[in-house]
Protein backbone atom coordinates (compact mmCIF):
# COMPACT_ATOMS: atom_id res chain seq x y z
CA UNK A 1 0.00 0.00 0.00
CA UNK A 2 1.32 3.21 -0.72
CA UNK A 3 1.20 6.06 1.66
CA UNK A 4 0.52 8.48 -0.39
CA UNK A 5 -2.59 7.23 -2.13
CA UNK A 6 -4.86 6.46 0.94
CA UNK A 7 -8.86 6.39 0.85
CA UNK A 8 -10.45 6.65 4.03
CA UNK A 9 -14.34 6.36 5.09
CA UNK A 10 -15.59 7.97 8.01
CA UNK A 11 -19.04 7.70 9.03
CA UNK A 12 -21.77 8.87 11.15
CA UNK A 13 -24.16 5.95 10.52
CA UNK A 14 -26.05 8.25 8.25
CA UNK A 15 -23.29 9.54 5.40
CA UNK A 16 -19.67 8.29 5.08
CA UNK A 17 -17.04 10.91 4.45
CA UNK A 18 -14.48 9.15 1.92
CA UNK A 19 -10.91 11.00 1.95
CA UNK A 20 -8.31 10.52 -0.97
CA UNK A 21 -5.15 11.97 0.76
CA UNK A 22 -3.58 11.88 -2.51
CA UNK A 23 -6.02 14.58 -3.82
CA UNK A 24 -5.85 17.01 -0.68
CA UNK A 25 -4.41 20.27 -1.15
CA UNK A 26 -4.73 21.10 2.17
CA UNK A 27 -7.09 24.50 1.58
CA UNK A 28 -8.17 23.93 5.33
CA UNK A 29 -11.85 24.82 3.44
CA UNK A 30 -13.16 21.97 5.58
CA UNK A 31 -11.40 22.82 8.78
CA UNK A 32 -13.26 25.93 8.55
CA UNK A 33 -16.72 25.26 7.55
CA UNK A 34 -16.85 22.27 9.85
CA UNK A 35 -14.32 23.21 12.60
CA UNK A 36 -16.23 20.38 14.89
CA UNK A 37 -15.57 17.45 12.44
CA UNK A 38 -12.49 18.19 10.55
CA UNK A 39 -9.81 18.43 13.19
CA UNK A 40 -6.34 18.14 11.69
CA UNK A 41 -4.19 17.99 14.82
CA UNK A 42 -5.84 14.83 16.11
CA UNK A 43 -5.99 11.44 14.72
CA UNK A 44 -8.45 10.50 13.42
CA UNK A 45 -8.85 13.85 11.98
CA UNK A 46 -12.31 13.37 10.92
CA UNK A 47 -15.42 12.81 13.41
CA UNK A 48 -18.37 12.77 11.78
CA UNK A 49 -20.36 12.09 14.83
CA UNK A 50 -19.57 15.91 15.93
CA UNK A 51 -22.33 17.80 13.14
CA UNK A 52 -25.19 17.02 10.81
CA UNK A 53 -25.34 14.85 7.91
CA UNK A 54 -26.72 17.46 6.24
CA UNK A 55 -23.45 20.26 7.62
CA UNK A 56 -21.54 17.35 6.58
CA UNK A 57 -22.51 17.29 3.11
CA UNK A 58 -22.79 21.27 2.92
CA UNK A 59 -18.74 21.40 3.94
CA UNK A 60 -17.42 18.28 1.67
CA UNK A 61 -19.60 20.35 -1.69
CA UNK A 62 -17.01 22.91 -0.65
CA UNK A 63 -13.90 20.84 -1.29
CA UNK A 64 -11.31 22.66 -3.56
CA UNK A 65 -9.74 19.56 -4.44
CA UNK A 66 -12.29 16.45 -4.37
CA UNK A 67 -10.25 14.66 -2.04
CA UNK A 68 -13.49 14.78 0.35
CA UNK A 69 -16.45 13.00 -1.30
CA UNK A 70 -19.14 11.42 0.62
CA UNK A 71 -22.48 9.02 0.25
CA UNK A 72 -25.52 8.43 2.06
CA UNK A 73 -24.90 4.89 4.01
CA UNK A 74 -28.14 3.81 2.23
CA UNK A 75 -27.31 4.61 -1.42
CA UNK A 76 -23.40 3.61 -1.05
CA UNK A 77 -22.11 3.12 -4.62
Amino acid sequence: MDAKDLTKEYSNGEVTIVWKNALCQHAAECVRNNPEVFKPREKPWIHPDNSTTEKIIETVKKCPSGALTYYLNDAKP
